[in-house]
């Protein structure tokens, strides 16, 4: 066979293989029997000269000539379902699934509301939310298994679209009973007392200067301003003490109810926890930059109707966080 005689319904079963590992699961959303899905991959393998998919104990694993193909693929797809003007988007009929990339504070704040409003605006979607701190960040997205991701990315690729969701800076909160709670602050209180930070990625993941690099995407890997943080030591005989790093902000309450830490936090989580908590906010008693949060997606999405759709309710949901 030469590959000017595929049948374009050989590579929508690739892709959903891709997308599912599975046979069986893969047949299910192109409506094939796993035997027909089977038989597909047959004939799409001897177009090719390759196995496309290896049997491991997790399931189909792709090769290196799958992994290859499976992003330029999925955008081809995609823009041939365009050209025929297929992808309208009717919320309150439509079955799709989302998939979404964020770190915890970012689920909590904003793909909470989300959830909501697809409950009562789409119904019949499902929310799917992966952890942002994933190494293949950049790769997940070229391959389409992830549709937005949203956080800090210092450099965003051409080949990605982006919008600003907020901006923030950062904070420190503590208990509301600390001896700073009433008290002025000043750069050496963050010498003082010890921090606690939310940190997902350091040098050991190849983070440089608090973002991790790769496939052109640059993400940030610690959520705080550690350049800004260094400057209040400048001169000093001693560094601010980071005391407890986590990859996640969930504890921060529990972590600062028995004790005199402070936590180093964006602005926009700060205000959530002082206003369900016991915590005090207060503004970090030095000069911090603020940054902008952005949801990115690959260009070829850009006129899928119903991630379109997504974005539009992640914008306005956005306004409702207060940074």
């Amino acid at each position: 066979m030469s590959p000017d005689s595929i049948d374009l319904n050989l590579l929508r079963i690739f892709d959903a293989v891709f997308e599912e590992r599975n046979l069986a699961l893969a047949g299910k959303r192109v409506n094939l029997s796993q035997s027909a899905v089977s038989h597909a991959l047959t004939r799409l393998r001897q177009v090719l000269n390759d196995d496309l998919f290896v049997r491991t104990a997790k399931g189909l694993q792709p090769t290196a000539r799958a992994m290859g193909m499976a992003g330029q693929l999925r955008g081809a797809l995609q823009q041939i379902k365009s050209a025929l003007d297929i992808v309208a988007f009717e919320p309150a009929r439509a079955q799709r699934k989302f998939v979404v990339a964020a770190n915890d504070y970012i689920t909590s704040l904003l793909l909470g509301r989300l959830s909501q409003r697809l409950n009562a605006e789409a119904p019949l979607t499902d929310l799917v939310i992966r952890p942002s701190t994933r190494l293949d960040l950049a790769g997940q997205i070229d391959v389409g298994r992830i549709d937005i991701a949203v956080g800090i990315f210092s450099d965003i690729p051409s080949r990605f679209r982006w919008m600003k969701v907020w901006d923030q800076t950062d904070v420190l909160l503590m208990h509301r009973d600390h001896p700073l709670a009433e008290q002025p602050l000043t750069p050496d209180s963050v010498l003082e007392y010890p921090l606690v930070a939310i940190s997902q990625g350091g040098e050991e993941e190849g983070a440089v200067s608090g973002f991790i690099f790769e496939r052109g995407l640059a993400r940030q890997s610690e959520m705080f301003n550690r350049a800004a943080l260094n400057l209040v030591c400048a001169g000093q005989s001693e560094s601010p003490r980071v005391r407890v790093a986590m990859a996640h902000s969930l504890a921060i309450p529990a972590l600062l109810r028995f004790s005199n830490m402070l936590a180093l936090v964006p602005s926009a989580l700060g205000r959530e926890m002082e206003r369900n908590s016991e915590l005090k906010m207060r503004a970090a008693p030095y000069e911090c930059p603020r940054e902008d949060v952005r949801a990115v997606w690959h260009e070829r999405s850009d006129n899928d109707a119903a991630l379109q759709w997504l974005r539009r309710q992640m914008a306005d949901l956005a306004r409702q966080v207060r940074t």
